[in-house]
């Protein structure tokens, strides 16, 4: 591996076209860049909608936005806004689209490569393989994804091995994932906060990241049992809204009085306020569990399919590549605690049963409340 300890690139564009919580596991990529070059600018290219966890980051002087689905002007504009502005690229996602605009904007990229044997071709050649190999021949540096042994947390970082004399030196000191400033709650919430509250996020992105709705109905009935109340977390989207309608139409009146229903009326920079606050946070594998974890918030998530070794939230202050197992009914790190429901096949890192993104997945089915009720003791007992 060629090293480039000596470049000191005086502007860098970091590019995270995907997810809000894909632009959150940057973070600790943009401070220990900082680290190594305390004098450059740093801007940040991402979807528009989706870059909120960057909000109040003192570390990037400016943010790019772009659509999901650009046409033809949007492109031709944003090229040239980014044309060879750059010392350097930091393309943190394997996409194609990525890979352009890091070749427009910058003299020098690294990149993420896809790690995805998508079968062969006439001659034996993975898809993968010649899909990543334009990308390869662009980049001083790349790093493979890989979905059960490496954290994604490590893969960003490791984009940056080439600069560093010793690259063993990035996972000598705690590694911490840097939430956005928050910002005040409404009054409408804010006054019906009068007593410790547990955050409770129940929608994925996806159908198959889902618990059983009785089951979130009992966990529920036991925490307000123990004197806490229950804010309910969502996205404004129609599946979660819908989702947290229908677990609350479960509870009995006398529980429904202690439920907070935020669904859809917070922002990230508010849902982090929220959270630093929380007695504990209880969430399936999406963005806001990962935003719990950087909030320093006791964070239990319930994992499917997903390998928390690749994708679990990062407890921060960890120092080292990899905080987890990839197959532990129940392991602490930190501040958070990944249950996972049974099952040799566990993790698959499928789309659930069906391989679908609408497909349920019994090893949550069997991820029983019993399990989740238990770490959330171990938790409020060290409170």
């Amino acid at each position: 591996m060629t090293n480039f300890s000596s470049l000191k690139p005086k502007k860098v564009l970091f590019i995270a076209t995907r997810q809000i919580g894909d632009v959150l596991v940057t973070t600790p990529l943009i401070s220990k860049a900082r680290e190594l070059w305390p004098e450059a600018e740093f801007h940040f290219l991402g979807y528009r909608g989706k870059l909120d966890m960057l909000k109040g980051n003192l570390d990037i002087t400016e943010i790019i936005e772009t659509s999901d689905r650009p046409r033809f002007a949007e492109y031709l504009s944003l090229f040239n806004r980014l044309f060879q502005r750059y010392d350097l690229a930091i393309v943190t996602q394997p996409s194609d689209r990525a890979y352009l605009y890091g070749l427009v904007a910058a003299f020098r990229r690294v990149g993420v490569l896809g790690g995805h044997p998508q079968g062969k071709d006439g001659k034996g050649n993975s898809k993968t393989e010649k899909q990543n190999a334009w990308k390869k021949f662009i980049s001083m540096h790349s790093v493979t994804v890989d979905y059960f042994a490496q954290h994604v947390i490590a893969e960003k970082l490791r984009l940056l091995e080439v600069f560093f004399k010793h690259p063993s030196e990035l996972f000598e000191k705690p590694i911490s994932v840097i939430p956005p400033e928050g910002e005040p709650l409404t009054p409408q919430i804010a006054s019906h906060l009068n007593q410790p509250y547990a955050v409770l996020h129940p929608g994925p992105l996806t159908a198959y990241k889902r618990w059983p709705l009785a089951y979130w109905q009992q966990l529920i009935e036991w925490l307000v049992k123990q004197g806490l109340q229950v804010v309910l977390s969502a996205s404004p989207a129609k599946q979660d809204l819908q989702l947290n309608h229908d677990i609350l139409s479960l509870l009995d009146e006398q529980t429904r009085k202690s439920v907070i229903d935020t669904a859809g009326k917070l922002s990230i920079p508010q849902a982090g306020t929220l959270l630093r606050s929380a007695a504990i946070y209880i969430g399936v594998d999406t963005s806001i569990t990962h935003l719990a974890a950087a909030c320093n918030v006791p964070t239990i998530t319930l994992f499917g399919a997903t390998p928390p070794t690749n994708f679990g939230p990062w407890p921060n202050g960890f120092i080292g590549e990899q905080p987890y197992q990839l197959r532990a009914r129940s392991q602490t790190v930190g501040n958070v605690t990944i249950l996972q429901g049974p099952g040799e096949c566990v993790p698959c890192r499928k789309a659930g049963c069906d391989d679908r993104a609408d497909s349920r997945s019994e090893c949550l089915d069997l991820l029983e409340p019993s399990q989740v009720i238990t770490a959330v003791e171990l938790v409020l007992k060290k409170q």
